[in-house]
């Protein structure tokens, strides 16, 4: 079940890391896709539970890219408890929001998080995008030719090196179906 708060919380850990505390959108997202990618590597499972597509400027976690581009209520599912409003191609942590209140993301997360933003954090914008577009950096990305296709879950598996890719990919999906279920039960 796709974590609206803990997709606020990622992206306000990495803009915690910004002199201004703001990230431009396009770096967000690519650091959010690369986040999850480097969580499946080293755990076998991505950091956020939803759909990651192939569109024009790279790979991009869907729901987490919908909700920055403000296309649900933001308040409602606490979003904005974390993150500004987006402003001029920005997102930019609220005030008085520190590390410490990022209170949904595991130490495992937290540590592919630091990866990532070691890696990519002195990046700009379309050197991420480009280095995303790479087959060598991200096989699993397909040009969609102006559109978007479903980047599976499997073949980010694949790409990163799991053994028994498949299988790992089922257990994840089962086990957050097994998580929808006792959400919705609570």
């Amino acid at each position: 079940m796709y974590n609206p708060v803990k997709a606020a919380q990622v992206i306000a850990y990495l803009a915690c890391k910004e002199p201004g505390k703001t990230l431009d959108v396009l770096k967000a997202i690519k650091l959010v896709y690369l986040a999850d990618r480097e969580s499946i590597a080293k755990f076998g499972a991505p950091i956020l539970d939803e759909r990651r597509v192939s569109m024009p400027h790279g790979p991009v976690n869907s729901q987490t890219y919908s909700h920055i581009n403000g296309e649900h209520d933001l308040d409602a599912c606490g979003w904005s408890i974390y993150l500004e409003d987006r402003a001029n191609h920005q997102l930019a942590v609220k005030d008085g929001v520190s590390d410490d209140d990022l209170d949904e993301l595991s130490e495992a997360d937290i540590q592919c998080l630091d990866v990532v933003w070691g890696k990519f954090g002195h990046m700009g914008k379309w050197q991420l995008r480009d280095w995303t577009h790479e087959k060598v950096n991200v096989p699993e990305w397909e040009d969609p030719h102006g559109s978007s296709m479903p980047i599976p879950l499997e073949r980010i598996m694949t790409m990163v090196g799991i053994e028994s890719a498949a299988a790992q990919a089922a257990l994840v999906e089962d086990h957050n179906k097994i998580s929808r279920l006792l959400k919705q039960l609570a």
